[in-house]
């Protein structure tokens, strides 16, 4: 099977429970929530996604097959045997493309896998993390993961609508736009009312870093 990725680059992730870690980022192309063309947002399910995942003229974009995907990922840490290895597996919707062999071939490099998804396909086995972020009226299949991540707000995508769900964690994600400064207030007062939710802010924006 080839691989159809946008980027691939080696960075520090910048929100949720890994702030900080150093990870390579592994963007799929395409997404079922939207096509990545501006002229198609208005019509969008998702119209507020601020990813380039259309095409593969990212940095490393290309086609692949799961060892040369693993092996340049694998390039781009470095010296493998310092920290553990952590691939995160993004998008666009990473679900759409990701799989058993391409995670078990990053399972004999050393990787742990982990996959940030819109929770509308069913997960391979395998997978050492899963961050799910819902997105307002798109289904929601995959209810069972290590950390739910919601863009807030999103009126038809209330917190109380997910707080039962099997997760490790839960956190609330400020809505990046004109009213973001709005938004994270909003974010900080709902995570003071309701502590199983903590705040994620997107830190690599404000560090200008991938």
């Amino acid at each position: 099977m080839a691989y159809k990725i946008k980027e691939l680059y080696f960075t520090l992730q910048g929100e949720g429970a890994h702030t900080g870690r150093p990870a390579v980022f592994c963007r799929f192309t395409g997404c079922n929530l939207w096509t990545g063309r501006e002229e198609d947002r208005h019509k969008a399910i998702c119209q507020f996604c601020d990813t380039d995942f259309w095409g593969t003229d990212g940095e490393n974009g290309g086609h692949y097959t799961a060892k040369e995907l693993v092996v340049k990922a694998a390039s781009l840490w470095g010296d493998l045997s310092k920290g553990k290895p952590y691939v995160v597996c993004t998008g666009g919707e990473p679900l759409l493309q990701l799989d058993e062999p391409l995670i078990d071939e990053f399972h004999k490099h050393g990787f742990e896998v982990g996959v940030e998804t819109n929770g509308t396909q069913y997960a391979p086995a395998g997978l050492d993390w899963i961050c799910v972020s819902p997105k307002a009226g798109a289904p929601l299949i995959l209810t069972k993961g290590n950390e739910l991540k919601l863009v807030f707000p999103q009126p038809t995508a209330l917190p109380e609508l997910f707080e039962d769900l099997d997760f490790e964690n839960f956190f609330l994600q400020p809505m990046d736009s004109d009213r973001q400064a709005e938004n994270t207030r909003s974010a900080i007062a709902y995570c003071l009312k309701n502590p199983k939710w903590r705040l994620s802010v997107q830190t690599h924006k404000l560090l200008n870093i991938p």
